[in-house]
């Protein structure tokens, strides 16, 4: 029986906030994974690091290619296709014994989460009440995917302790997916109206990319899911010369990095809807800034505490950039345009560790992925620093919460 009023609201944010902690216990388990791979099938560094990479680029084109479907088909459609497929995909996990059949499956996964994910982000925009309360949404949403970062690698770590596989972390996944397939079902989602005089498709998509806020938004996201994975990417490489007081910090330097991000996210939900946004987000990528250039010229005794600390700054970031992206536009262009921000998200995902690898590798020394991070926080500050100053999106998240919303234009976003 589908429930209605205020718990079905209830319902549904939860629902989503368990979908993107659900898919985090997944994809940010790599970096435990990758290790078991390399002893299991003698790969390399570089061939075993596909098990990321697959995913990334599967869930970027994923993203950008079938964003539409949530505006076109609905968002419960949506979701619960992707997260069908989702379930029997992780199941299969169990079955497998060799490389090219994980790396199968993982692409079909990443493929998965780009169906459901936008779903989810679209969905957001239909449970809000206005565009500030879905930045704040938008925060609680990715603070739960922190938490699944944190409880996936702790699954993993365990299930190796106790001689199990790894692969039962998928079979982990799948069944909390099958319980959210059936919240999902038993739900009755708001309608989002599409627009008549547009057709709802692939074309409309790609269109979107020349759109300058998806663009502004979707280079802003890039640059910062770059300078995010210096940190848990090349972190430990750097902080591993570490000797001094601080040597249990250096230890788990990334687990604090995920907890103060995700605790912090949780923080934002609350701050970002008391503060203006812009100045919030200038203000935190100026101390993410502060944190990378202390790393690298004051070394590791310096990053060993900057390094896990800059998680906290971190945190509001990418939300905050994808929520205000996504409500820059109508509802019925939310699935679409979360496909675009999200296929920028993964591109920073996979470009920012492979160009700092490239820049390793040419130099000797991790210090200098942090050097290249250091540049990318600049130049992230100056396009919100900028943002604050001339608040090119003020005026159209105005329009947006009147047209969508209701809300008196005169309120502050």
């Amino acid at each position: 029986m589908s429930k209605s009023g205020p718990q079905n609201i209830a319902f549904i944010r939860w629902l989503t906030f368990l979908m993107f902690m659900m898919f985090a216990m997944t994809t940010d388990s790599v970096g435990v994974i990758i290790p078991q791979i390399v002893k299991e099938f003698s790969l390399s560094l570089t061939a075993a690091g596909a098990f990321h990479y697959a995913t990334m680029a599967a869930l970027a084109v994923s993203a950008v290619l079938l964003g539409f479907l949530a505006d076109r088909f609905g968002r419960k459609q949506t979701i619960v296709l992707g997260l069908t497929i989702f379930a029997v995909n992780s199941y299969l996990f169990v079955i497998g014994d060799s490389f090219a059949y994980f790396l199968c499956l993982l692409t079909i996964s990443g493929a998965s989460i780009g169906i459901f994910k936008t779903g989810a982000l679209a969905l957001i925009g239909d449970i809000s009440s206005s565009t500030t309360e879905h930045t704040s949404t938008m925060n609680l949403v990715e603070g739960f995917f922190g938490v699944g970062a944190i409880i996936g690698p702790a699954i993993v770590t365990s299930l190796i302790n106790s001689n199990v596989s790894w692969k039962w972390l998928y079979s982990i996944a799948g069944t909390l997916c099958v319980v959210l397939i059936l919240i999902a079902l038993s739900v009755r989602y708001p309608r989002t109206m599409q627009p008549s005089d547009e057709a709802v498709d692939l074309r409309r998509t790609l269109r979107m990319t020349g759109n300058p806020y998806a663009l502004a938004f979707g280079c802003g996201v890039l640059l910062y899911v770059a300078i995010e994975a210096s940190v848990y990417v090349w972190g430990p490489l750097y902080l591993a010369d570490y000797r001094g007081p601080w040597a249990p910090l250096a230890t788990y330097a990334i687990s604090v990095f995920f907890f103060l991000r995700a605790a912090g996210r949780f923080l934002g939900g609350w701050m970002l809807a008391k503060y203006d946004w812009s100045w919030v987000l200038a203000f935190m990528s100026l101390a993410i800034l502060v944190c990378l250039a202390g790393s690298v010229f004051g070394g590791v005794r310096a990053g060993v505490v900057l390094l896990p600390l800059s998680g906290l700054f971190m945190s509001v970031i990418y939300p905050t950039l994808n929520s205000k992206g996504i409500s820059c536009f109508q509802k019925s262009e939310h699935g679409a345009v979360a496909g675009v921000i999200l296929f920028f998200t993964c591109g920073g995902a996979v470009l920012g560790p492979l160009a700092m690898a490239t820049v390793i590798d040419a130099l000797g020394a991790p210090k200098y992925a942090f050097l290249m991070a250091t540049a990318f926080a600049a130049l992230l500050l100056i396009g919100l620093i900028y943002n604050c100053l001339r608040q090119p999106t003020r005026g159209v998240l105005l329009r947006q919460d009147a047209r969508e919303y209701g809300v008196n234009a005169s309120l502050r976003t």
